[in-house]
This record gives C-alpha cells, sequence and structure tokens, in this order.
C-alpha cells in the first residue's frame, strides 16, 4: 500500500476542529489564511501521498476561503506549482488579476509562491463538505517555460476530455484507492502525475511545443494504454484502431511501444489473456462457459483463443479452470510426460 498521512479533525470536539485545522495549513510548505463559516464546527478530512516528483492532498471540508499573502510567502515559499482538481462543489481561483470560478472535474492553476486567493463551496444541500485533490509540483520539476506559466494562474482547465480527463481519472483512482499499490509504486506513479500533468498545462500554452519531446511520449503511451484497457472487450480493437483513435500512424504507435520491450499488438493481447486467466480462475464465474469469458475479453473465435491461451500458459484454458496451475497437478503432468516419453 502507498503510504498516506491522513488528518480527520472529527477526532476532536466540534469547537476545537476549526483550531486543528488551522495547525495543519501553518505547517505545510504553503500555509495560507483561512477563513470559514464552519469555524464552530469544521469536520474536515485531508489524506496526503508523496508520490516522489508529486505531492498529492485529497481534502473533504466545509465551505472555506484561503489566501496566501507575500507576508507568508516570504516567511515560506516552497517554490511550488499547486493543479487543484475540483471534486465536489465550486471552487473560485484568483491570481495575477485572473478569476475564475471552477466547477466540479475542472482543474484551475497557480504558483504558490506568489500572493492568490482561493474559495471552496458546498453546493449540495445535503452535504456540506466540499471535495478537492491537489497535485503539488516543484517548480523545477516542470520542464515548461517558466516565463509562460503565468498565462495560467487562475484560470480553468478542464478535466473531463483529452489529457485533463486522463490526469483526473488518475488522480482519483491514485488517492481513492492507495491501497491497490505498493509503496515501489510511488515514484512511477509520481512520473505518470507529472508527464500528464505536463502535457495537460502544455497544451493550454501557445504551443504544444513547450512540452518535451519525451514527455509527450509517454503522456501519449499512457493514454493509449488507458484506451486499451477501455476498449479491452471490442473484437475490433487493433494497433490499427489504436492509431485511428490518437490521430496517429501504425508506425508512429510501434516507434511508441518499442521503449517498452512489446508491441501494441502484444500488448493488447497479454491483456487480455490476463483478464481471460483471471476470470477462468474465479470460483464466482464457474459456471459461465470459457468461450463467454474468452468473448467479453476480445476472443470471439475459441480455436484462436485456446491456441493463444496454450502458447501463454501451457495449458488449454479448460486445463487451467479445472485447476491447472496447482502445483501438484503441475508436477503429475510433467510426471506423466516423462513416463510417457520413456514408454516411447
Amino acid at each position: 500500500m502507498l503510504p498516506k498521512d491522513t488528518i480527520d479533525t472529527t477526532i476532536l470536539p466540534p469547537r476545537e476542529r476549526f483550531g486543528m485545522w488551522l495547525d495543519l495549513v501553518a505547517r505545510t510548505s504553503a500555509p495560507m489564511r483561512i477563513q470559514s463559516a464552519h469555524a464552530d464546527d469544521f469536520a474536515a478530512r485531508a489524506g496526503f501521498l508523496d508520490l516522489g516528483p508529486i505531492q498529492l492532498a485529497n481534502y473533504h471540508y466545509p465551505s472555506l476561503d484561503a489566501t496566501r499573502t507575500a507576508k507568508l510567502i516570504r516567511q515560506s515559499d516552497p517554490e511550488l506549482y499547486v493543479l487543484a482538481l475540483t471534486t465536489g462543489g465550486v471552487g473560485t481561483s484568483s491570481q495575477d488579476g485572473r478569476c475564475s470560478e471552477i466547477r466540479s472535474g475542472e482543474f484551475t492553476f497557480y504558483d504558490a509562491s506568489r500572493p492568490h486567493n482561493v474559495g471552496h463551496q458546498a453546493t449540495d444541500p445535503e452535504r456540506v463538505q466540499a471535495t478537492s485533490i491537489i497535485t503539488m509540483i516543484p517548480h523545477a520539476a516542470l520542464p515548461l517555460p517558466p516565463q509562460r506559466m503565468a498565462t495560467l494562474y487562475g484560470g480553468r482547465l478542464s478535466g473531463s476530455e483529452g489529457v485533463g480527463a486522463l490526469l483526473a481519472q488518475f488522480l482519483t483512482q491514485v488517492t481513492g484507492h492507495p491501497e491497490q499499490y505498493h509503496a515501489a509504486d510511488a515514484s512511477r506513479l509520481g512520473s505518470v502525475g507529472l508527464d500528464l500533468a505536463t502535457t495537460m498545462l502544455g497544451r493550454h500554452l501557445v504551443a504544444e511545443d513547450a512540452v518535451p519531446t519525451e514527455v509527450r511520449r509517454r503522456a501519449l503511451l499512457t493514454q493509449v494504454q488507458a484506451y486499451v484497457h477501455r476498449h479491452l472487450g471490442e473484437a475490433t480493437l487493433s494497433p490499427q484502431v489504436l492509431a485511428d483513435a490518437h490521430h496517429i500512424s501504425v508506425r508512429s504507435l510501434h516507434r511508441l511501444f518499442e521503449d517498452e520491450d512489446t508491441t501494441a499488438a502484444s500488448y493488447i493481447r497479454e491483456l487480455r489473456l490476463t483478464r481471460c486467466r483471471r476470470d477462468l480462475s474465479d470460483p464466482a464465474l464457474r459456471n459461465q462457459p470459457v468461450q463467454a469469458i474468452a468473448a467479453r475479453w476480445g476472443f470471439p473465435d475459441k480455436a484462436h483463443f485456446s491456441r493463444v491461451f496454450r502458447a501463454a500458459y501451457g495449458m488449454s484454458p479448460q486445463e487451467h479452470r479445472d485447476g491447472g496451475s496447482d502445483p501438484t497437478r503441475i508436477v503429475n503432468r510433467a510426471a506423466s510426460m516423462v513416463n510417457s516419453l520413456g514408454a516411447d
């Protein structure tokens, strides 16, 4: 599991909760001045993940307003960019004279080394909390021209289309389910998040060529792989379909996978086989025909599925379902083969 630090103000009596939150904010690398109409009972929760190149924070809190002043910056300047995804409620963002209203599913971007104002209001009368996911990126880690970043400060960036949608899904998945990853995955996940954030921000600058070539390649690869996961069950999924969906040539698609020591076709096939093998091992799916499972994951042809499954795992799909992965069965099959050879 990814190491996660969690703060929950509800462990204290209502009147002490806002003070706990103020102490938390004061100890962060970029402290802010906080005001809230819910100071008498500030039920809030925060989770923090350190992913190496970037840090993530997942916030649940009542409506509030926050200001980072020049005085606070002089006291503590960690030289961070902040990319904030509003996941519930309505946010506001203001920096360098640019003001925006941020709806759920949208990002805003600002520089913690400059004065700014942010706010977050809950909009659902049944829920008093607003929610957001914050990505903190060191200035030195973002490979974009610093002199051009000011055009994005305090603005709105879509989190529902293109790379923005992929980044939003990534942040939601990682912060919502850290138990699904190993601690050793943290740095790699941070690199993926940084590449996606860089690509999204670069596309909102005047020219996309501000994004380094290798960052664009890795971000595009992540997009392609995410597309494969979403469409894995479609039998028509192929390198040509992948290339067309991402407006590149098949040759460019093949180059994209070269550094991964695989091909696009192999990536699709291996992922499909992994899903089939998993489902064939699931007792809850025991009554489903083998071919139904195969077809669900993009193998409509029974004979073809049997051939590629045997080539990958050394046994037929039915043998695997019947316990072919059991060590005792493997030993018995091997012994049988040896005896058969000896008989010959």
